[in-house]
C-alpha cells in the first residue's frame, strides 16, 4: 500500500514537473493547434490536386481507345497530362513524407517565417498523389452507363463528372479518405524536422526540458489517439447519413 502510494506521489511530482511548472502544458496546446491546422489546410490542397489528377488519369484511361482513333490535339494533350500525373503520382508516393518536407524548407520556398505555411503545402501536395489513385480507384469502379446517362441529360463530359460521378465516388471512397486524413495527422508528427512546434515536437520540447520521457509521450499519444477516435465517428456519422440518403 505504501509504495503504491509512494508511486502516486511521484506520478503527481513528475505530472506537475511535466506540464504545469512553467505552464509547459501550453506547448501540447499550441503544438496540436498547429497539427490540426496543417492537417486540415493540407487535406483541402490534397481533395483539390487528386481530384484534378484522378479525373485526368480515368479520363485517359477510360477514353483511351475512342480517343486514340479520333487523334487529334485532345488526345495528344490529355495522354501528356496523363503522362505528366503518373510521373508525379510515382515519384511524390515514391519519396519519404520528411525528405518532401525537407526539400519544401530548404530547397524549393527556402522560407523560415512561414514555416507551418510551408508544412502545409509540403502535405497538401504529398497527399494529392494518394488521394488521386482513391479517386481514380472509385472513378474506375463508376460503371460506363452512369458517363452514358449524363450525356443522355446533356451533360458534356466535364459536367457528368461533376454531377453524377463524383458524388458516387466520394460515397464509395468515404472510408478510404477517412484513412487518408488519419494518415495525413500522424505523418505532420514529422513537421518537428524543420522547426515546427507540432504535437510530437511539443512533447519532445518538454521531455529535453525535465528529462522525463514518458509522461509527455504518453500524453502525446493519447492526444493523437482521442483525435483519431473522434475523426473516426464524425466519418461514421457522415457515411451513416449519405447510406440513408440512397433509400
Amino acid at each position: 500500500m505504501e509504495s503504491l502510494e509512494s508511486w502516486f506521489l511521484e506520478m503527481k511530482d513528475v505530472f506537475i514537473l511535466c506540464f504545469i511548472d512553467d505552464n509547459r502544458w501550453e506547448w501540447l496546446v499550441e503544438g496540436f493547434i498547429n497539427s490540426i491546422i496543417i492537417t486540415l489546410l493540407a487535406i483541402v490542397i490534397g481533395l483539390f490536386f487528386g481530384i484534378v489528377l484522378a479525373a485526368i488519369r480515368s479520363s485517359y484511361d477510360k477514353n483511351e481507345e475512342s480517343l486514340k482513333l479520333r487523334g487529334g490535339a485532345g488526345y495528344v494533350l490529355l495522354k501528356a497530362l496523363n503522362g505528366i500525373a503518373k510521373v508525379y503520382i510515382t515519384v511524390i508516393r515514391g519519396i519519404p513524407v520528411v525528405v518532401q518536407l525537407m526539400l519544401w524548407y530548404f530547397v524549393i520556398l527556402v522560407s523560415q517565417d512561414n514555416d507551418i505555411l510551408v508544412a502545409i503545402v509540403a502535405f497538401g501536395f504529398n497527399s494529392a498523389a494518394y488521394v488521386a489513385e482513391i479517386f481514380r480507384g472509385g472513378i474506375m469502379s463508376i460503371d460506363n452507363g452512369q458517363f452514358e446517362a449524363g450525356r443522355s441529360l446533356g451533360f458534356n463530359y466535364v459536367q457528368t463528372m461533376i454531377y453524377i460521378v463524383l458524388p458516387q465516388t466520394i460515397k464509395a471512397t468515404l472510408p478510404t479518405l477517412l484513412n487518408e486524413i488519419i494518415a495525413l495527422l500522424k505523418e505532420t508528427s514529422v513537421a518537428g524536422y524543420v522547426g515546427i512546434m507540432d504535437l510530437t515536437k511539443a512533447g519532445d520540447l518538454i521531455r529535453g526540458r525535465t528529462f522525463e520521457a514518458f509522461m509527455p509521450l504518453i500524453a502525446v499519444a493519447i492526444i493523437y489517439l482521442v483525435t483519431v477516435i473522434v475523426l473516426t465517428k464524425v466519418f461514421s456519422v457522415i457515411e451513416r447519413r449519405l447510406r440513408k440518403s440512397e433509400r
